[in-house]
């Protein structure tokens, strides 16, 4: 009797691993949309992106930026998160990327980086 309940408990935990192994998704940002980072600029200033997508931003050269909800108007800082938005506070010290998001809510809203003056990001969300 003991035997069969042991090995009926490891069955259904084995079960259990292999099913919660199949919900693991890659990390990779390299198929997420792509917004990329000069020294002191975002190479583009918009991006569309569908309801669920996180953005991934490069770093392409040796700059640190720190991302924030929020933007610059007329060379003045507005932190700022829109509702629906994700919250993003994430530093890139050059020569890197990372993942923000998910955007899970439609609208527009607005990244900018804390250090470089007037270096907004407004990401629309279908």
């Amino acid at each position: 009797m003991h035997k069969k309940l042991i090995c009926g408990l490891v069955i259904v935990g084995l079960l259990t691993v292999f099913v919660s192994a199949c919900g693991i998704r890659d990390a990779s940002t390299s198929s997420l949309p792509t917004v990329h980072m000069g020294g002191a600029t975002f190479l583009q200033t918009s991006i569309t992106i569908h309801k669920g997508d996180m953005l991934n931003l490069m770093d392409d050269v040796a700059s640190t930026h720190i991302i924030a909800n929020g933007t610059w108007e007329n060379g003045v800082a507005k932190p700022h998160v829109e509702g629906g938005a994700p919250t993003i506070n994430q530093t890139y010290a050059g020569n890197d990327s990372s993942a923000v998001g998910p955007f899970n809510t439609a609208g527009t809203f607005q990244l900018y980086c804390t250090i470089h003056t007037n270096m907004n990001l407004t990401v629309n969300v279908q």
